[in-house]
């Protein structure tokens, strides 16, 4: 199975200038641990996770003044939808991430996040075990 196969799409994006508490609504409502930052111009791209509000929350920072921007992080490691998930897990282990932005191209199609490859991976046990 591939990224592009586990991904979480459509994407969430959310501006540099929406508050904390906007962009924690937006991810709840989507139920989703993360969102895509984009520029208004579109150039930018950073991801905000919910780790980023937990951490902004906890020092102090209010979530109904304190904007995104802040919290974003802007250097974005990205997996490509042909990678493979175990290329992927890789990815996020070396780096110690739990989200990679999916890439094709100049073109942000999803998020993958470690839940995403659980999922799959919990699934393929699950139909091994159905199977025997």
């Amino acid at each position: 199975m591939f990224v592009r196969d586990a991904m979480t799409k459509p994407i969430l994006v959310v501006g540099p200038e929406h508050t904390l508490r906007q962009a924690a609504q937006l991810m709840a409502a989507r139920r989703v641990g993360s969102a895509i930052v984009m520029d208004p111009d579109g150039a930018g791209v950073g991801i905000l996770t919910e780790r980023d509000l937990l951490y902004a929350i906890g020092a102090g920072k209010d979530p109904d003044v304190e904007v995104t921007n802040g919290h974003i992080t802007w250097e974005v490691v990205y997996a490509r939808p042909d990678w493979s998930l175990e290329e992927a897990a890789m990815a996020m282990s070396r780096g110690g991430f739990r989200h990679l932005v999916v890439l094709d191209e100049d073109e942000v199609l999803g998020i993958i996040s470690v839940r995403d490859i659980m999922r799959v991976w919990a699934q393929r046990r699950a139909e091994a075990a159905a199977s025997v």
